[in-house]
């Protein structure tokens, strides 16, 4: 039997042209239909909608029972938030910034991530803290921040970061679903950035990589507001005869390095690239692992284009700190002449 035609109205609803903080929006109102006890608070959430409108309309159709505005203290939103999981709720909260999050790190690392371990399993935390990170914004200081390589390294949490709407809508809804608590990184000055979501689409595992274009000549692995530079820089290789592989790794704890190492046994060459400093790093971590995983296979060293080891500078000079096109392909240039 011939299939049915698809009508272009039908169609349009299947598949939108949306952003990735709309994406975001979708997700978080799909997860609260389907679950009465997933609950969103944060500063500004409910009537405002949040600083960049993520949750906009939640608290109007939901109620403020479901969506709540707290007062401006991190510490005691993620430690409300630890009770209402104990309690069988599935919180969602909201960090305004990325620079924000360190008032609530005591609470994060020495509650959240440990109550499970601390029970022998007796009690689980179904919750999500939602970061907003990154720079490129324009922003003043304790904005641009990028501190993911603290939470990676903690045991007891996960921690994600989607770089596209149709990552975004998937990874938020089954970051929720999740019974760890998990740190959700969204790249901020990728908010209004569009693409295609099919919401009939089956969504990859929340805990896996995945390659997003092939090559042969080298291999880029990054995550979040990177993944966008690193396949403009691909593309521009690509005009001069060189083919990179780019590889999105979505999940950064624990992280599934698998692709990454199966590309650089073909390719011989890894460039790993990240917003954050480069010292002590989730980077630092991906060029140990896969050279002790590919040694034989490497024909150079890894190297890293990631930000400065300094403080995020003032917003006239992000540009100088952030990790570029020319600077990913200096860095494959080097690597493929080594």
């Amino acid at each position: 039997m011939a299939a049915p035609v698809m009508n272009k109205s039908e169609k349009s609803q299947k598949i939108q042209t949306i952003t990735l903080g709309k994406s975001l929006n979708l997700g978080l109102r799909a997860a609260m239909e389907a679950d009465p006890k997933v609950i969103i608070m944060g500063e500004d959430v409910g009537k405002l909608g949040g600083v960049f409108r993520i949750t906009d309309g939640l608290q109007k159709d939901f109620g403020e029972q479901r969506v709540l505005d707290t007062p401006l203290a991190e510490s005691g939103i993620i430690g409300t938030a630890v009770g209402l999981a104990i309690r069988g709720f599935r919180p969602v909260c909201e960090i305004q910034f990325d620079g924000f999050i360190f008032p609530a790190f005591d609470q994060i690392v020495s509650q959240v991530a440990k109550l499970r371990f601390r029970s022998q399993g007796k009690i689980n935390l179904p919750m999500v803290i939602r970061v907003p990170f990154g720079g490129g914004i324009g922003a003043v200081e304790h904005h641009s921040e990028s501190p993911e390589s603290y939470f990676a390294h903690t045991a007891g949490l996960k921690v994600v970061s989607c770089a596209n709407p149709v990552d975004a809508y998937w990874m938020i809804q089954q970051a929720i679903q999740c019974d760890d608590p998990v740190l959700f990184f969204e790249p901020k000055r990728r908010y209004y950035e569009k693409a295609e979501l099919d919401f009939d689409a089956k969504p990859e595992p929340l805990f896996t990589s995945r390659v997003l274009r092939r090559g042969t000549h080298a291999t880029i692995a990054t995550y979040g507001p990177m993944v966008k530079t690193c396949l403009e820089s691909a593309a521009a290789a690509a005009e001069e005869g060189k083919e990179l592989e780019v590889i999105d790794l979505r999940a950064l704890s624990p992280m599934d390095l698998t692709p990454v190492y199966e590309s650089v046994r073909r390719t011989g060459h890894l460039v790993v690239v990240s917003e954050a400093p480069s010292e002590a790093s989730l980077s630092s971590e991906i060029a140990a692992r896969v050279q002790q995983e590919c040694f034989y296979s490497l024909e150079a060293p890894v190297l890293r284009v990631t930000g400065f080891d300094t403080p995020y500078p003032p917003s006239k000079l992000e540009e100088e700190f952030l990790p570029s096109l020319d600077r990913v392909l200096d860095a494959v240039d080097r690597s493929l002449g080594w």
